[in-house]
């Protein structure tokens, strides 16, 4: 499932694990969330420390951000529903609607800096997928 690190976390840390299910039942009631997805550890070492930071950032936030963290097999249908690009990610909610994303892992400063940002806006709907430099399809008009 997780690396053994994200294990003993969740485990020590009494986190949710959720599904899609369990996300839309749980989220709503929260009046911020912190969704967690992890991605392959064993592929990205960033992975790791983003799940080390996360219990951190609950404390920082004092309680009044609850964390989540998908379940290995649902992190592709979440992804597509809160349409991020890159793992590990931390997707901000309020009462279960969008708020946005932070990509990757940060300095701790800047996640004290952007997260507040991101709990002060308006609920939206998440941006459009933006594909990386160089993968975008030219049409015939820009191959011209």
């Amino acid at each position: 499932m997780f690396s053994p690190l994200l294990d003993s976390i969740v485990a020590r840390e009494n986190l949710a694990v959720v599904d899609a299910a369990r996300l839309d039942r749980e989220a709503p009631n929260a009046a911020f969330s912190m969704v967690f997805f992890a991605g392959d550890a064993a592929r990205l070492a960033e992975s790791n420390d983003v799940a080390v930071i996360l219990p951190e950032l609950v404390k920082a936030f004092e309680g009044n951000v609850t964390a989540f963290v998908v379940d290995r097999d649902a992190e592709r249908e979440l992804q597509r529903r809160y349409r991020f690009n890159t793992f590990p990610s931390l997707v901000f909610l309020r009462f279960g609607e969008y708020l946005g994303v932070i990509q990757g892992v940060r300095d701790w400063s800047d996640y004290l800096t952007e997260i507040p940002e991101i709990l002060m806006r308006e609920p939206s709907n998440p941006p459009p997928f933006k594909f990386p430099e160089g993968c975008a399809v030219q049409t015939s008009a820009q191959a011209h």
